[in-house]
């Protein structure tokens, strides 16, 4: 069965690339939520007036791949203690998110924040946000699977990383 989730973890191409990576992810779409702005571009959203966040959305089988694995996955891939900002970009826009879409994720990724939390990996406080997803708001298609088609493009994500994680925690 087919289920939606949505992390918000810094510029959304690099996001994207990391779960487009994972087995058991059907699609990814990048664009923007949590915001007030009806029908936000990227040039609305760049200029941080527009309270959406950069995000990615994951379309994924759960037989084939477990929510609590994708949590994984994006704690793995951004640093969730920097606030409005990953590497070089900086912003609201670019906050550490969680956007769920039922009572289930939510409790799970409180779980999994607390867990990190507990675990003491991180010298600050983790600062990412576990919100009720809003309304989606697809980013223009030159954004969509941009890592593709520029793959010299910027990228906050070390997607070797992420290939280890698949092979480690994914593909058992």
């Amino acid at each position: 069965m087919a289920e939606l989730a949505t992390f918000g973890g810094g510029c959304f191409w690099g996001t994207e690339a990391a779960f487009k990576k994972v087995p058991g992810v059907v699609e990814t779409k990048v664009g923007y939520m949590g915001g007030a702005m009806e029908q936000p571009n990227y040039d609305d959203v760049l200029i941080d007036q527009t309270g959406h966040v950069e995000v990615v959305e994951v379309k994924f089988d759960s037989a084939k791949v477990s929510y609590g694995q994708l949590l994984e996955l994006f704690w793995l891939i951004h640093d969730p203690t920097q606030g409005n900002r990953q590497g070089n970009d900086v912003g609201s826009q670019y906050r550490s998110v969680i956007f769920t879409h039922s009572d289930e994720q939510r409790a799970m990724a409180e779980a999994s924040k607390q867990a990190l939390e507990q675990s003491k990996k991180y010298d600050r406080p983790i600062t990412t946000t576990i919100e009720p997803a809003g309304r989606f708001w697809r980013a223009e298609e030159y954004h969509q699977n941009y890592l593709d088609t520029n793959p010299g493009g910027y990228c906050h994500v070390n997607l070797g990383q992420v290939d280890q994680f698949i092979t480690d925690q994914v593909k058992q």
